[in-house]
Order: structure tokens, then C-alpha cells, then sequence
């Protein structure tokens, strides 16, 4: 028997799931703490069964558009349109949602999948969205790291101080074979995105003020996850970035072991968020590996929103429905559930 859902409040408004703009919080700490007087929502700490909602990466950089990477999805609109059904969602499970935890994109400039990052012989850095470095590329010599960033990149404490470039030009080299070896998407190059202090690594606003009403309603404070900032590697899942260590098996990063433990401490996890063919993909795949390896039945407490996601797809570029699609199955496979919104989960 499901538990009856809450209505959506007045407040929330579909036609601005689209846009950026400044939350009333004041206003809206008024109106949740009104709200839950009225429905009835006990603390977040009485909660018999836990349940942690995921929201991977829902920052405006990937879901507003024209920001730097919309996730448009085959529909064009598919981050707008999962957004409106996320903060309903929140709204109508605000009771039985114990925590929300928010995973933030955050990347400066100089990064391995920045095109200032790399230089041909022509001198000219490769096309953002347009291209993808492969084994074969970095073996005919296509591309190489540009030495004018070494000064400003974060390397190890391991490296040799008297050849920074030497050691960079090698590792941007493993690196992409590294991913190749291991099954992983080609290097893309990204447009600058989710930039730290930019407008675009905040959390959509309509989202973020349902967060808050969630935090203030349940009494509760909303968990953000930062990842991506190591200038080494991409870090699509939240669990662990792609490459963990350099041609000479050194650590350049490690898993976010904490944070893992933390999700599995909970009785259920609900998964949301950008883009279902990359951040959502590997974070889930991430999970059910760290799974298999503890106790398969974990799997069971995991729950994949089918709609509350979409693929990155760039028309006449890139489609990643299909291996998106492919990645759910298999989880669904291992035993997590792959539900929509409107499905009773409660």
C-alpha cells in the first residue's frame, strides 16, 4: 500500500523551471514551516525508514538552457522537462524524504578535458564538443599537452620538481589510453562548464528552492558532494574519477569512500539528476560495482527515476541514449529498480 502523496504548493511555478533567479528564502522558510505545521511532516530524525534522494549534478550549467552543456536529450527540452517533475516530486514526497544530497560539478580552468589543455603542431587547441582524443590519436601524435599549462596545473607531490612538463606529456598520454584499456567513454573535450564562483555551477533555482522547503519543513539540512576539481582526471561519477593513478601506478586520486558509506547507510536511494549517459551512468555503475563487492542485496535499496533524467545528446554530433539506456539495464539487471516519478516507491 503506497503512502498518499502531499499536494505541490502554490509557490511552485512551472514556467521558471527554465530560468535563473534569486529564491525568497525568507519568505519560503515561513511558508514550509506553515506547510508542515498544516500536513502534519514530522522531523527528518524520526523517519523509521531513511531515504536519501541523489540529485546528481542538477546545477545550471546542464539544465537551463543555452547554459554551457544543456542536456537536451531526444526531445530537446529533457533537463527542463526532468526538472518539473523533480520538484513536484520533492513536493509530493516531502514526508517520506529523509535527506537530500546534491553532487556539484565544479572545474577552473585549466583541466585535462579543457581545450587549453592540449595543442597540436599547428598550435591550435581542439574544438570543444567537436572532438574526442583517442589512443590512436595521442599514438600519431595528433595532440599533445600544452606545455604552456604546466605552471598552472595541481600536480602530485610525487612528481619531479626539475621536469614538470616531461611527466605531464607522459601522463596525458596514459591517461588516454588508460581510458580505452578500461572500457571508458574517449577523452571529450568539454566547453568551460560548472565553473567554481560562475552562475552555472549552482543548483537550478526552482530545484534548490524545493531543497530548501525540504530542508525546512523536515527539519533537515541538505548534503552537497563536490567533485570534478582535480585538474587530472574527469570525474563523471561522484564515487571515484576515471583515472586513479599515473603511468608508474602512483595515486594522482583516490574513491569517495566516505560518501559511498554514507549513501549505502541509508534504508533506500533514490537517484536523479545529469546527464543519464554520463555523471547519473557512472555514479550508479560506480555504486553497483562497490555493491557487488560488499553485498549484492544492497542493490535492492537503489531506485534509478527513469524520467527524472536525460542523455547527452549534441544532434548530428553525439547520441548517448543507447549506451544511457544500456547502463540502466544493467544495473536493473543486478537487482536495482529503474521506476518513474509517478510510480508508487513509498
Amino acid at each position: 500500500m503506497s503512502i498518499p502523496q502531499l499536494p505541490v504548493p502554490s509557490h511552485f511555478d512551472v514556467g521558471q523551471v527554465s530560468h535563473v533567479w534569486r529564491i525568497p528564502y525568507q519568505e519560503r522558510q515561513h511558508q514550509a514551516q506553515a506547510w508542515a505545521h498544516e500536513h502534519t511532516i514530522q522531523p527528518a530524525f524520526e523517519d523509521s525508514l531513511r531515504t536519501c534522494l541523489l540529485l546528481v549534478d542538477v546545477q545550471n550549467t546542464f539544465c537551463i538552457p543555452d547554459f554551457e552543456l544543456f542536456v537536451g536529450g531526444r526531445s530537446g527540452n529533457g533537463a527542463v522537462e526532468d526538472n518539473i517533475r523533480l520538484c513536484q516530486f520533492i513536493y509530493r514526497n516531502l514526508s517520506q524524504i529523509t535527506n537530500i544530497a546534491c553532487t556539484l560539478d565544479t572545474h577552473t580552468a585549466m583541466q585535462i578535458f579543457h581545450e587549453v589543455f592540449w595543442i597540436n603542431d599547428a598550435g591550435e587547441h581542439p574544438a570543444p564538443l567537436q572532438t574526442l582524443i583517442t589512443q590512436a590519436d595521442i599514438e600519431a601524435g595528433k595532440w599533445r599537452v600544452n606545455p604552456a599549462v604546466v605552471g598552472s596545473v595541481r600536480l602530485p607531490s610525487h612528481v619531479p620538481e626539475s621536469d614538470p612538463y616531461a611527466w605531464l606529456k607522459v601522463y596525458g598520454e596514459h591517461y588516454v589510453k588508460t581510458l580505452t584499456a578500461d572500457g571508458k567513454y574517449p577523452l571529450a573535450i568539454w566547453p568551460y562548464h560548472a565553473m567554481l564562483g560562475g552562475i552555472g555551477h549552482a543548483v537550478v533555482s526552482a530545484v534548490d528552492e524545493a531543497c530548501f522547503f525540504h530542508a525546512i519543513a523536515r527539519r533537515t539540512q541538505i548534503h552537497y558532494e563536490i567533485k570534478g576539481q582535480n585538474p587530472l582526471t574527469e570525474n563523471y561519477s561522484v564515487l571515484r574519477p576515471e583515472v586513479l593513478d599515473d603511468p608508474d601506478g602512483m595515486p594522482i586520486d583516490e574513491k569517495n569512500s566516505a560518501f559511498l558509506q554514507m549513501l549505502l547507510g541509508y534504508d533506500r536511494v533514490i537517484v536523479a539528476g545529469q546527464a543519464k549517459s554520463h555523471c547519473v551512468a557512472w555514479t550508479v555503475s560506480d555504486l553497483l560495482t562497490e555493491i557487488q563487492q560488499t553485498d549484492t542485496e544492497l542493490a535492492k535499496k537503489i531506485y534509478l527515476v527513469e524520467d527524472l533524467t536525460s542523455p547527452v545528446v549534441v544532434p548530428g554530433i553525439v547520441d548517448y541514449t543507447a549506451p544511457a539506456d544500456e547502463v540502466f539495464a544493467k544495473v536493473s539487471d543486478a537487482g536495482m529498480h529503474v521506476v518513474q516519478s509517478t510510480e508508487p516507491i513509498f
